[in-house]
């Protein structure tokens, strides 16, 4: 299946699903028809065997109970079964239709968009049609923040190195991540959980951690066990009993109080919990051989071992939220005591351990994430990491978030400090593009993912543009002066002689074509002097004379637009050179302006 393209293989999957959920569709009815056929069965077997042979005669009942007992369990798990693979089809008929650039139904990720920020707003990381959302297939909120982290910071040259190898080695397993993908869906892991078991793994108080405990608690169940069994025996009266059970109760409360601390933290969590322990079995599938995906297995084969025993003390904790039950086995068995105890070991021997367990899932999910962004997108290809000056140069260079027939690609590249590229041409000829083109695939390179483009080779660096600006009315903020600010923090950031790639479209348009010119000019000669990195954007193509004062700090590029009649034709391909060719008055003259 690896050797067909991304829609044949969703669509095969699809189909095998479909085949699959049949087949148990059909069990889950046989099921039914035989939980009916036993039940009939133990009630008319039962009946005839105690009117002839007496009480001796439940002894069918039993039998027939105990087989639809497990004919019960045996449904329950179909019908897990049945949810898992409804999900698994759901998961490709969502990827076939991101193929086909319909990928609306995925979190926009606005909980995690910046107010300020160097270059989010601009690149358009967040929100409806954004990087994030075709992006993103986690289901944990760590997951979520985690990959919205790593868009807005770039990690470091070896964790890009490390994620690389991962993504390049889990994406062709493509039933298993989707597996894990399902499984993440059936009850997420939220923050909150994780934030309940740092408390509770921090948290001083040890409740009933005397060693006293030890001999304490079986004493006390024999005692109260004994007990009843010596009313049932005919040696204790019942009154008696009744009144050492109110007194047993009573006891137990007592003893129950320190247990109220720990039950507030872990309230509500078992389900997560259990989705934390399917997800690390999940990832202890075939040996990885990649650096990042080794340590994750090797973490995930111990948070499997260890979260199902958290979650089956959760599950026996959990008990006391049965009334019925709560009041005999606690006022019997000391349940609540025996159960803190228990997590109080638990406590101890995974104390510094379980919170990195949460990180090891989020980040298997963000890998899982660029695992499908790699097989959605065959032709893209994983950056190289240029070592020493500054470098970013690519061929077929496009923006991801472009549908891939209609979009345009280009190559680029702009090496060594000082160093502008100065990038003339018409409306609507593609300058903003290449912009946020560049932008979002240095985006994705800092983030180990696949970029869209045959070749790419960037420097780390950090990212500023100024691109989107807008007023703030709650502010009293015109537009002029929410530019002015940014322009500031990136000014500042030059001045520090940061490591910064800059992106400016069209800066100062708030103020008169003068102060604009002259503005832009003593922007692009301080940037040249501080040995800065930038890309504009502009159509002040006077802006471009500027090369011969800067030769070797300079490069000029452009797009053009044919006219044939009063027709445009763009071609989207940036060229090296001046713009010569403008579209303005041609535009003006469409929509009614006498130029004449």
């Amino acid at each position: 299946m690896s050797d067909l393209f991304p829609g044949e293989r969703y669509a095969a999957l699809q189909q095998k699903n479909e085949a699959a959920l049949a087949l148990l569709q059909r069990r889950r009815r046989r099921l039914g028809w035989a939980r009916l056929g036993v039940f009939v069965l133990t009630a008319v077997v039962t009946s005839v065997v105690v009117e002839r042979a007496g009480w001796t005669g439940l002894l069918p009942a039993v039998v027939g109970l105990s087989a639809l007992l497990a004919l019960v369990f045996q449904d329950a798990s179909n019908n897990d079964d049945i949810a898992h693979t409804r999900r698994l089809i759901r998961i490709n008929a969502e990827e076939r239709a991101v193929l086909r650039h319909d990928f609306a139904v995925f979190d926009e990720g606005r909980l995690f968009e910046p107010q300020a920020h160097a270059y989010a707003t601009d690149l358009d990381l967040f929100g409806s049609a954004s990087l994030y959302q075709y992006i993103n297939r986690c289901r944990t909120e760590e997951g979520r923040q985690r990959l919205a982290s790593g868009l807005l910071e770039p990690l470091d040259p070896v964790q890009v190195r490390e994620r690389q190898a991962a993504v390049r080695e889990w994406a062709p397993a493509l039933e298993w991540r989707q597996r894990f993908s399902a499984l993440a869906e059936v009850n997420p892991v939220t923050l909150a959980t994780r934030r309940h078991v740092e408390a509770w793994l921090a948290d001083p108080e040890a409740a009933y951690a005397s060693p006293a405990w030890s001999l304490f608690i079986p004493v006390y169940s024999a005692v109260t066990i004994g007990s009843l069994a010596a009313t049932l025996l005919g040696y204790l009266p019942p009154p008696v009993f009744f009144a050492l059970f109110t007194f047993y109760y009573i006891v137990s409360l007592q003893f129950s109080r320190k247990a109220t601390r720990p039950a507030q933290l872990l309230s509500g969590i078992v389900k997560e919990i259990g989705t934390l322990q399917s997800l690390a079995a999940c990832l202890q599938g075939p040996r990885f051989s990649s650096d990042l995906l080794r340590n994750l297995q090797s973490e995930a084969v111990i948070a499997g071992t260890n979260m199902k025993g958290l979650k089956a003390l959760l599950d026996r904790f959990d008990l006391r939220l049965n009334v019925f039950a709560f009041l005999v086995i606690n006022s019997f068995l000391l349940w609540d005591v025996r159960q803190v105890r228990a997590l109080n070991r638990w406590r101890v021997h995974n104390r510094d351990r379980a919170p990195r367990w949460f990180t090891c899932i989020a980040e298997a999910e963000v890998i899982n994430s660029l695992c499908t962004l790699h097989v959605n997108n065959p032709g893209w290809s994983f950056p190289e990491i240029a070592p020493g000056p500054f470098l970013l140069e690519g061929s077929g260079i496009g923006h991801p978030l472009l549908p891939a027939g209609q979009r345009v690609t280009n190559d680029f590249s702009l090496a060594g400090t000082p160093k502008i590229g100065l990038i003339t041409g018409s409306n609507m000829a593609g300058k903003s593009t290449i912009l946020r083109s560049l932008g979002v695939n240095l985006v994705l390179a800092q983030l180990g993912a696949p970029v869209c483009a045959n070749t790419f080779r960037f420097s780390p660096v950090a990212l500023m543009s100024s691109m989107r600006v807008a007023d703030n009315l709650a502010e009293n903020t015109s537009t002029f002066y929410a530019e002015l600010k940014k322009l500031k923090t990136i000014i500042d950031a030059v001045n520090r002689h940061e490591n910064v790639f800059i992106l400016l479209d069209e800066i100062l348009r708030g103020t008169n074509s003068l102060d604009r010119h002259t503005g832009s000019a003593a922007l692009i000669r301080q940037l040249v002097r501080e040995d800065a990195v930038a890309v504009l954007a502009t159509h002040d193509v006077a802006l471009a004379g500027l090369q011969s004062s800067f030769p070797d700090a300079i490069e000029n590029y452009h797009f053009d637009v044919q006219v044939a009649g009063e027709e445009l034709y763009f071609d989207y391909r940036l060229k090296p050179g001046v713009c010569q060719s403008l579209n303005a008055s041609l535009l003006m003259k469409k929509i009614g302006i006498r130029l004449d």
